[in-house]
């Protein structure tokens, strides 16, 4: 039923990635023409910004297909994780159009122009509501799934600019503040890189294998070990295998007895891992008596004399 469930999701995510990206083709191309005529480096600058948002949700469509591919002799966990090499994609593509805002503001800072302010709030209301209507197809996926959520974060923050963008040249209509160009500009920069940080501390941590947000080891040993017939576990992994999938390895020290009642144990242990923590690759290695030293956590040894590595 997951697995499916799952499916299901990517095919409907796969979807908005589509309509979100031909939107994304669409607003840039009408955003230069009417910057180009307008004169307004914001416009520009939004267009150009949204060419990136094209190429970055285009990456996240096909890192979604690649990612539905089960797994292979080459590839036992999958695809998944290639998600999350997308994701840090998108986020270097953010991070290149927020320098090259703040370059090309500063320069017009030096040079302000006159601005054709009806032309700039006509293109930045659609591309407004074009990038709205993308922000809300996004949505819900961008709270399960990483890929997602770096292309949700790309449209919010154009919804947003576009906004300001309408704001300003509501203001150029009455005044000629038209140095208020660049400067909003530079005002985009910081929450283009703001917005991309935290995709990239989370595909650090997924890279990494580390113990997921929310996740207590302790916890887990405490639930475990309260079970009938566990003595203890030792040896215990838990990380992500992409933005959603949570995995898990340990040893489980029980009494020696027939191979069908282990297969007891296992059921309800994996039922608490995937009720009480969302765990749903669990690895469970039975020991009548630990093999070696035993603690929590897996000490790595040299190999050669198996003394703990320093």
């Amino acid at each position: 039923m997951s697995h499916e469930h799952n499916h299901n999701n990517e095919v409907s995510w796969g979807r908005r990635l589509a309509a979100t990206m031909v939107m994304n083709l669409i607003i840039p191309i009408v955003q230069i023409y009417g910057g180009i005529i307008a004169g307004s480096m914001a416009l520009i600058s939004d267009a150009i910004h949204n060419l990136s948002d094209f190429v970055s949700v285009f990456v996240s469509y096909l890192a979604l297909k690649m990612g539905g591919r089960g797994p292979d002799y080459k590839q036992t966990f999958g695809y998944k994780r290639i998600e999350v090499f997308a994701a840090v994609f998108n986020v270097a593509l953010l991070f290149g159009a927020g320098f090259y805002i703040a370059i090309e503001a500063w320069q017009r800072l030096q040079h302000p122009q006159p601005i054709q302010a009806k032309i700039v709030i006509a293109i930045a209301a659609a591309a407004f509501i074009a990038n709205a209507a993308s922000t809300i197809l996004l949505m819900a996926g961008a709270k399960a799934n990483l890929n997602i959520r770096s292309a949700f974060i790309h449209m919010l923050t154009d919804t947003l600019m576009s906004l300001g963008i309408v704001a300003l040249g509501i203001l150029w209509l009455y005044r000629p503040w038209y140095w208020l160009d660049p400067v909003f500009s530079w005002i985009i920069v910081p929450m283009i890189f703001y917005s991309g940080w935290g995709i990239l501390k989370e595909a650090f941590f997924i890279f990494m294998n580390s113990t997921p947000p929310g996740i207590d080891l302790t916890d887990i040993q405490r639930k475990i070990e309260a079970l009938e017939g566990v003595k203890e576990i030792h040896h215990l992994h838990v990380w992500n295998l992409s933005s959603e999938g949570i995995a898990l390895a340990t040893h489980v020290v029980a009494d020696d007895q027939m191979l069908c009642e282990v297969d007891k144990l296992a059921d309800r242990i994996r039922e608490v891992l995937s009720h009480q923590f969302g765990i749903d690759h669990p690895t469970l290695q039975f020991e009548t008596k630990p093999y070696e030293a035993t603690g929590l956590l897996c000490c790595p040894t040299n190999g050669r004399n198996g003394k703990t590595a320093m």
